[in-house]
C-alpha cells in the first residue's frame, strides 16, 4: 500500500495506517525502556495468553445474558476495554517481532474459512465451527 493510500484526506489516518502507527508506538515504548530482549515470540505469546485469560476472568461467572450487558456498567466496561487493549497490544507486538502483517493474516484466514465452511443453507444457531 502506498503512503498516499494510507493517509485519508484530512487529519485522520486510515485504519490500516493507524494500526501500524500504534504498532510503532508500542515498539518505541519497549525500546525506550530496554525491553526488546524480553520481547521474544515465546514471551509475547505467553503474555498474550495471560491477558486473554484476564479478559475471560471478567466473564467467568456471568450468565450469557449478563455478559451481553457487560458494557452497560462503567466499572466492568472499563475493565473490559483495558483487557482488550492489553490483548491487542501484545498481539501487535508479537506480530511485529515475527514480521506478521496482522490485517493480511486475518484477511487470509477469513478467505480460508469461507472456503472451509461454505454456506449451504439458511443460518443455524445450534452449531459452531468448534463442534
Amino acid at each position: 500500500m502506498s503512503d498516499e493510500q494510507d493517509v485519508q484526506h484530512g487529519d485522520e489516518p486510515q485504519p490500516h495506517e493507524r494500526l501500524h502507527q500504534l504498532q510503532r508506538r508500542l515498539a518505541e515504548f519497549a525500546a525506550a525502556r530496554g525491553w526488546e530482549p524480553y520481547h521474544t515470540p515465546k514471551n509475547l505469546a505467553v503474555a498474550l495468553s495471560v491477558e486473554a485469560s484476564e479478559l475471560v476472568e471478567i466473564f467467568q461467572w456471568m450468565t450469557p445474558e449478563q455478559s451481553a450487558k457487560v458494557m452497560e456498567k462503567p466499572e466492568t466496561a472499563h475493565r473490559v476495554a483495558d483487557e482488550v487493549a492489553d490483548v491487542l497490544a501484545y498481539l501487535l507486538q508479537f506480530c511485529e517481532v515475527l514480521g506478521v502483517d496482522v490485517l493480511d493474516a486475518l484477511a487470509a484466514k477469513i478467505e480460508r474459512n469461507e472456503l472451509r465452511f461454505p454456506v449451504t443453507g439458511p443460518p443455524t444457531s445450534n452449531c459452531h465451527s468448534s463442534e
